[in-house]
């Protein structure tokens, strides 16, 4: 039976949505025990006692914060996060989750877990709504600000296998983030890139920013800095656009009685946006799954970050990756 380490205490409103999502995913789910670290004190109340055989507690309390340095996760060995990463690191859990410091996390992850063979750098991972009904990946969303061309192959490599082990969608397409579909256009960093990604079957080439939600291509490759902005930008515009339909729809009785004509439809798309439906972005490229979770996730975000994780040690993503960057580069 699988094992899910989970940081507690990292979340931005303490260890109560945390565990609730938990619990729910433990109901939910009878095939995965959890092993929660955090102070015993808060966390033992808050499980009942029907999945207490479910839920073993590592205990310690101290928490790296949202303003600490993620530099300094590495001296910090009775952290939250630190001890649920060694967790999977010692074979004692099978995958992590945390709403904590995602640099923290990525850091310890990268450094305690280790780096799959053939992967220079791991990367963040998401999904986007588009127009049809599907979603597309995108990576890097932060955890690399500078890339080499190299690095964005990988990323195009880990994200195929992601998107075919993990969503089982079969022979997904790639498309690598630039500035004009026509492969003259982009830097030097993405000219190269896209020389080294054509190696890699089911590749479409350089896709514009507007494909990411069109579902034009399956998986979006890009560097960090890029990705956060383009990440950032769409939930922006995606609560400008509610904020803007919610605000029209006041003006006259006749865009009152629409509304309530139209409130399926809304909730349908606030599903598509909402971030709690995807629980967390994965770090791709690390030993074992590591699940990034919004700091601000509610249970429902939590439960689906759990699920994710459950998947991917499920599947056999690290293994297909490692083969297929040994594949394509021989």
């Amino acid at each position: 039976m699988l094992k899910i380490a989970i940081d507690a205490m990292g979340g931005d409103f303490g260890p109560e949505p945390i565990m609730e999502g938990l619990i729910l995913a433990l109901r939910n789910n009878n095939n995965f025990t959890a092993i929660a670290v955090g102070d015993e004190e808060q966390l033992k109340p808050l499980i009942p006692n029907y999945l207490s055989s479910r839920i073993k507690i590592v205990h310690t309390e101290d928490v790296i914060s949202m303003s600490d340095s993620a530099t300094d996760a590495l001296k910090r060995k009775e952290s939250t996060i630190y001890k649920a990463i060694e967790l999977v690191k010692e074979g004692e859990a099978d995958a992590v989750v945390s709403a904590g410091h995602s640099g923290a996390t990525m850091s310890l992850a990268t450094l305690r877990i280790g780096r799959i063979k053939g992967v220079s750098r791991p990367a963040i991972a998401t999904l986007m709504p588009t127009s049809e009904n599907q979603n597309t990946l995108v990576l890097d969303v932060g955890a690399n600000v500078d890339c080499e061309a190299k690095n964005l192959y990988e990323f195009a490599v880990m994200g195929q296998v992601y998107v075919q082990d993990v969503m089982q969608l079969d022979e997904p397409l790639i498309g690598l983030l630039s500035n004009g579909e026509e492969e003259s256009k982009g830097n030097e960093v993405t000219k190269e890139a896209f020389k080294l990604i054509s190696k890699v079957p089911n590749f479409a080439g350089n896709v514009e920013g507007s494909d990411v939600f069109k579902g034009t291509v399956d998986v979006v490759v890009c560097d960090g800095f890029i990705g956060n902005i383009l990440l950032k930008t769409a939930e922006g515009v995606a609560e400008t656009i509610s904020k803007i339909i919610k605000k029209s729809l006041k003006r006259s009785l006749i865009s009152i009685a629409g509304a309530v004509l139209m409130r399926k439809v809304f909730k349908k798309l606030k599903v598509r946006v909402d971030y709690a439906e995807y629980g967390g972005a994965p770090l791709l490229g690390v030993k074992a799954p590591v699940i990034i979770a919004h700091g601000k996730s509610n249970p429902k975000a939590i439960q689906n970050a759990v699920f994710q994780a459950i998947n991917s040690a499920s599947s056999n993503l690290n293994n297909d990756i490692e083969e297929r960057l040994k594949k394509y580069s021989s």
